[in-house]
């Protein structure tokens, strides 16, 4: 038989209210009470009515996360901090994949949606098209962008300082003797792909680099291959080169090893993210590491704001990354 409020009460010596308000916590009672209530419920193994609560505190103490694919290992990262940030928050993540799609992205905002969840955090799969249904979204429920973000402005968004990550990158190859650079990243079809080529074309530019033109596919491995056999094919291997991500970078140097070319001695690679294998392939690779920890910190954080209705300006918050040196790049005492 399923335990109940009134047995937990009975169990304590008190009321049911006053039961009820020690195990919610939305009212004070004596601490005496509280030991009594909270250890009678754990004696009799109580659970909460979840549904209940939901209806009596207009919450449900669920955040919903759209991202465009599970399988990229940076969201993957990116979505176990934020479920850790969560938990420590007393709220349960649920998580949905647009697999790239603006259609399926606007159903499952609609899915996260109908179940009443009580915010939306989403990585826009779409710089252009996912903004109708992220502005319907943010017109419903609280909503904070992470990562990637669509154009039309009005919605909180967190992620990195791509202008800054770039610049490490491109710096630290020209420290390293690079006077050609190459940059291989995604099409232009998210806020990610067309800040990190911009950054890099500021970059290089501030520098006073070389350059040719980009090659801009999608942010997977085997891209990265297919653009190393590019680079192969051309008329001259570049000093060094700059990859979107670092699955862009894993699938170069795959195809630089197969073609004969030495990294780094004869062409220096830096990737961006610092994902769990950027350190393990081989040679392991030099990287901008994004402030995963802190982005998940900033995004619960904002997110909040918005719940609670604070009047405030749009943010728009870009965290500073960090170069992580490996052996793909020359170090600049070499």
């Amino acid at each position: 038989m399923r335990v109940t409020i009134h047995d937990v009460a009975r169990a304590a010596g008190v009321s049911v209210a006053s039961a009820s308000r020690a195990l919610s916590g939305r009212r004070k009672v004596t601490p005496d009470v509280a030991e009594r209530v909270n250890r009678a419920a754990t004696d009799l193994g109580y659970q909460p009515n979840a549904v209940a609560k939901a209806l009596r505190d207009q919450t449900t103490g669920t955040i919903g996360m759209v991202v465009p694919g599970i399988g990229n290992p940076f969201f993957t990262t990116m979505v176990e901090a934020l479920e850790r940030r969560l938990q420590e928050n007393g709220r349960d993540l649920l998580l949905c994949s647009s697999q790239y799609d603006p259609l399926i992205e606007a159903r499952r905002l609609e899915t996260l949606l109908s179940r009443r969840v009580d915010g939306l955090i989403i990585s826009p799969c779409d710089i252009e098209a996912s903004a109708p249904a992220v502005l319907s979204a943010a017109g419903r429920a609280p909503l904070v962008q992470v990562d990637r973000y669509i154009e039309a402005g009005g919605t909180d968004w967190v992620g990195l300082d791509d202008d800054a990550a770039l610049a490490q990158a491109v710096e630290h190859v020209a420290a390293g003797g690079a006077r050609t650079v190459a940059f291989i990243g995604s099409r232009l079809m998210n806020s990610s792909a067309r800040l990190r080529l911009s950054g890099f074309q500021l970059a290089v530019d501030r520098a006073g680099l070389e350059t040719v033109a980009p090659l801009l596919g999608e942010f997977t491995h085997e891209w990265g291959m297919q653009a190393g056999r590019l680079l192969l094919g051309g008329d001259r291997m570049p000093d060094a080169v700059v990859c979107g991500n670092d699955e862009i970078a894993i699938g170069l140097l795959r195809a630089l090893r197969l073609g004969g070319v030495r990294v780094p001695q004869e062409v220096a690679v830096v990737g961006i993210d610092d994902v769990g294998h950027a350190a393990m392939c081989d040679p392991p690779l030099t990287t901008v590491a994004q402030p995963v920890d802190e982005m998940a910190t900033e995004a619960v954080r904002v997110l909040e704001q918005v719940r609670l209705g604070e009047r405030r300006p749009v943010q728009r918050i870009a965290i500073a990354p960090r170069l992580v040196v490996r052996e793909t790049s020359r170090r600049t005492e070499e």
